[in-house]
C-alpha cells in the first residue's frame, strides 16, 4: 500500500514538473520574441557594430529605408537581414523590406541595380547603393546621406558635348539620373553666356566635345582650374577640340590612335576597340579601393603622364599587356606593329590632385583639388552604363572629386578564432573519449539506475 502510494506520488511530481517545464519553455519562447539580447564572444567582436557606426547613426535622427533587391532565397535574405538588424539594434526606426528584382524588372532597370541582394538606402530625400554586406561600405553610404549640403555638377555644353539629361544613345541621361538620387545637383552652362564659371560649381564636366572651343572658353576653363576647381573631363579619341592649353596645364598628354583589345572575344565582344578592364587592372587609389567589377571602355586611347611639380597624377584605369594604342586605320584585321604602334599596359584614365589656396572670408584656407581625364567617354552613355560595374565606377569618380571619401575608417575584424588548433595525442585521446568512454560510462549508468528500480 505504501509502496503503491509513494509511485503514484512520484507520478504526479513527474506530471507537476513536466507542466512546469513545458511553461517555462513557452514563456522564454515568448520573451525571446519580445526582448533580443545577443552576445558577441568573438575574439574581435566582428558581430559588433563598430563604435564609429553608431556614433552615426546617433547623428541621424530621421527614419532610415533599407530596400533589398534580393530573390527569394532564404539564405540571402537571411543574411542580410541580419546584417541590417545590427544597425536596427542601435536605431529602431531602420525599416527593411526586401522587393523580388524579377517582380519588378522596370524598377530594377530605373534604379540600375547589378547584383543579387543589392540594397538601397533612402535617408530623407537622397538614396544610396550598396552591392555587399560590409560594415564599412554600408556606413560611408549612411555618412554620404547624412551630409546635407548640395553638390552641383555643371556640365559644359554648346560644343556638341553629351547632354546630361539627355536621352539618346551618345547622351549621359542614365548616368546622370543616378547621381541625381544620391544628391547631386546637375546644371548645363553655355559658356559664351557667363563671364566666369559659377563660384558654386562642385565639379565641372567636359563630356565629349566634337565642335572646337573659342579661345576665351578655353581661357575660363583653365582660369576654373587654376583657381583650384574640381574637373571631370571624358575625352574622346577624336581630337581635342581646341583644349590642347588645358592638357599642358595639367602636364598630360592624350596618345594619336585607338586601344585594341582582343581579350573581349573570350566573352563574346567581337569588337577590338572594346578595352575591358578587370578587377587586377584597377592600379591603387581611392576611386579603385575594393571595386571589383569589370568595366568596358569603347574607342578609347591612352594617356601619357608627363613630368610634373605641380601635380601628383595618378592611373585608375589600365589595360592588360595585351593591348596596344593602333595609329593606323581601323579596317580589315589589325595586327600590332611594334615600329608603331604602342604597346600596353596602357593608362585610360588618370586622377591629379595638389594642395591649393583660396580665400575663406577674409582668411586663407589650403584646399585639396582632384581632377579626374578619362580618354573616353562612352563608358558612361547610355548605350554603355549598365555593362558591368560602369555605371559604379563612375559614381566612385564622382564621390572622390566632391572630395566625398572621406570614409569611416573601420578596420577589418579578421576572424581568428574560427580554427581549433591541436596536437595529434590532444585529438587521439579526444576520439577515445568520444568513441569508447563516454558510450561504456552511458552503458553502465542505464544498467545500474535499470538494477536500482528493480529492487524497489
Amino acid at each position: 500500500m505504501i509502496n503503491a502510494k509513494s509511485r503514484l506520488q512520484s507520478r504526479i511530481n513527474s506530471i507537476v514538473m513536466f507542466l512546469l517545464l513545458t511553461i517555462l519553455v513557452g514563456v522564454l519562447a515568448w520573451l525571446s520574441n519580445k526582448h533580443v539580447i545577443e552576445y558577441d564572444w568573438t575574439a574581435t567582436g566582428r558581430h559588433t557594430l563598430s563604435e564609429a557606426s553608431r556614433d552615426l547613426l546617433k547623428q541621424m535622427p530621421d527614419p532610415i529605408e533599407v530596400t533589398s533587391y534580393a530573390r527569394e532565397i532564404p539564405p540571402l535574405r537571411e543574411s542580410i537581414k541580419k546584417f541590417v538588424g545590427r544597425y536596427q539594434r542601435h536605431k529602431e526606426d531602420i525599416v527593411l523590406r526586401f522587393v523580388n528584382p524579377d517582380a519588378v524588372p522596370d524598377k530594377v532597370r530605373e534604379l540600375g541595380i547589378q547584383v543579387d541582394g543589392e540594397i538601397v538606402i533612402h535617408y530623407q530625400d537622397r538614396t544610396e547603393h550598396v552591392r555587399s554586406d560590409n560594415e564599412q561600405m554600408f556606413t560611408n553610404a549612411l555618412q554620404r546621406l547624412a551630409r546635407k549640403q548640395e553638390n552641383w555638377m555643371a556640365f559644359v555644353e554648346g560644343h556638341g558635348e553629351r547632354r546630361p539629361l539627355g536621352k539618346a544613345n551618345f547622351d549621359l541621361g542614365e548616368w546622370v539620373g543616378l547621381l541625381s538620387n544620391q544628391g547631386f545637383r546637375t546644371q548645363p552652362i553655355n559658356l559664351t553666356e557667363i563671364q566666369a564659371i559659377p563660384d558654386n560649381t562642385k565639379i565641372l564636366v567636359i563630356a565629349g566635345p566634337r565642335v572646337d572651343y573659342l579661345p576665351g572658353e578655353v581661357d575660363m576653363i583653365i582660369n576654373y582650374v587654376e583657381q583650384g576647381g574640381n574637373l571631370l573631363w571624358l575625352q574622346d579619341p577624336d581630337g581635342l577640340h581646341g583644349l590642347e592649353p588645358l592638357m599642358n596645364t595639367l602636364d598630360i598628354k592624350l596618345m594619336p590612335g585607338a586601344i585594341i583589345d582582343y581579350a573581349g572575344q573570350l566573352i563574346g565582344i567581337n569588337d577590338p576597340t572594346i578595352a575591358l578592364v578587370t578587377k587586377n587592372l584597377y592600379p591603387p587609389h581611392a576611386i579603385t579601393n575594393q571595386f571589383e567589377f569589370t568595366t568596358l571602355y569603347p574607342h578609347a586611347t591612352a594617356i601619357e603622364s608627363l613630368e610634373s611639380d605641380k601635380w601628383i597624377i595618378k592611373p585608375i584605369i589600365t589595360t592588360g599587356d595585351h593591348t596596344w594604342v593602333e595609329t593606323q586605320k581601323l579596317e580589315g584585321s589589325v595586327d600590332y606593329n611594334e615600329d608603331e604602334d604602342t604597346l600596353g599596359p596602357l593608362d585610360i584614365g588618370v586622377a591629379l590632385e595638389r594642395e591649393v589656396e583660396h580665400s575663406d572670408g577674409e582668411e586663407l584656407v589650403t584646399k585639396q583639388q582632384r581632377i579626374v581625364v578619362i580618354a573616353d567617354g562612352d563608358f558612361l552613355s547610355n548605350t554603355y552604363l549598365g555593362n558591368s560595374g560602369n555605371g559604379e565606377f563612375g559614381t566612385r569618380i564622382v564621390n572622390w572629386l566632391s572630395s566625398d571619401d572621406e570614409f569611416i575608417s573601420i578596420p577589418p575584424k579578421v576572424a581568428s578564432d574560427i580554427q581549433l588548433n591541436m596536437s595529434n595525442t590532444t585529438l587521439g585521446l579526444i576520439g577515445i573519449f568520444f568513441m569508447f568512454v563516454l558510450p561504456v560510462g552511458l552503458v553502465v549508468c542505464g544498467i545500474t539506475i535499470g538494477l536500482r528500480r528493480k529492487k524497489q
